[in-house]
């Protein structure tokens, strides 16, 4: 009898220490960058240089990048005058992850752009000047999801006709992420194509609220949507932040990388090199040059070593999902 006590005890005992270990999983849930392979408790970003395409200083800066391994990903918008360059670029570098920047806006007062599609077919996206609407606001207030849709398949497809497979899909100025009915049409694009739509994780509560707090329509209805979504998803999405100098840039970078969880986040920073031309595009002239350099500094190098950050992009992210998934 006492033999029968004393193993009883030991079932409850391995009964508490196993629901404390499930406890502890349901509290600390596994990050997107775990469930994915990589290491657990690791920060892993896909350092990612937006507005490839933009114009000539913004394709120079990037492809330097990319050559020296700098950085390992980035998008083109395909709409704008310098994109067809980007990709034969692109095409000469295989392995390359060259995704789309999904551009809806023309948000600069003199260079600007309209629609890939026929703007018959998407004219919600179109203002009075014949161009795509300069802010978020604009679009959302007079676009269509399915104007949405037709434009950013067209996006797409112009791409693959200039014998590019995007590697990934992510969103200009944010605006995929304007309306529930923006979001779904993005998450609905990049499951047919099976191309990874940048969408962060919104099971956490704490992310959802850093987005609803930045005026993004994170609604129960998205995050349902999120949910279900096939493909990879990020665990958190972010930028390099501003800074009133290089220094105070780079050291604002340091602070918001060691703010960051582990997981997979995805950086964004627009680089490009100086130019006349480029200060008659841009305000922010200034800052992406500042960007173009960033990734090169051996100061940064060192940090990203030094506080053990993976640095990966969105090929090697399907790789290991596909990986998993077979």
């Amino acid at each position: 009898m006492t033999k029968f006590i004393y193993n009883i005890s030991l079932f409850l005992i391995a009964v508490l220490v196993l629901q404390s270990c499930v406890n502890s999983k349901k509290t600390e849930p596994a990050t997107q960058a775990e469930k994915l392979g990589f290491e657990k408790g690791k920060k892993v970003l896909i350092i990612h240089a937006d507005d490839a395409g933009m114009c000539p200083e913004a394709n120079i800066s990037i492809e330097k990048y990319l050559e020296n391994g700098e950085i390992k990903s980035t998008s083109v918008m395909m709409p704008c005058p310098s994109a067809e360059p980007m990709v034969e670029w692109a095409k000469k570098h295989p392995g390359t992850d060259l995704g789309i920047h999904l551009t809806l806006t023309s948000e600069w007062k003199t260079y600007r752009w309209s629609s890939v599609s026929d703007t018959a077919k998407v004219p919600g996206l179109i203002d009075p000047d014949g161009k795509f609407w300069h802010e978020v606001p604009g679009v959302v207030a007079h676009a269509s999801a399915g104007e949405v849709e037709t434009e950013i398949r067209a996006q797409i497809e112009k791409a693959k006709s200039l014998g590019w497979q995007p590697t990934h899909l992510d969103s200009h100025m944010g605006t995929l992420f304007g309306s529930p009915g923006y979001i779904k049409v993005y998450l609905k694009v990049s499951e047919e194509y099976n191309i990874p739509a940048a969408i962060v994780d919104f099971s956490d509560k704490k992310v959802v609220a850093v987005y609803r707090e930045m005026g993004y329509p994170i609604t129960d209805e998205v995050i349902k949507m999120v949910d279900g979504y096939k493909l990879p998803k990020l665990d958190f999405y972010t930028y390099v932040p501003k800074g009133g100098t290089y220094d105070e840039l780079k050291e604002n970078f340091f602070k918001m990388v060691k703010s960051l969880k582990p997981g997979l986040v995805q950086v964004f920073f627009h680089p490009s090199v100086y130019s006349e031309n480029l200060k008659t595009i841009t305000n922010s002239w200034k800052r992406r040059v500042w960007e173009a350099k960033l990734f090169s500094d051996p100061e940064v190098k060192e940090f990203l070593a030094t506080e053990g950050v993976v640095i990966t992009n969105w090929i090697e992210v399907m790789e290991k999902f596909n990986a998993k998934n077979r």
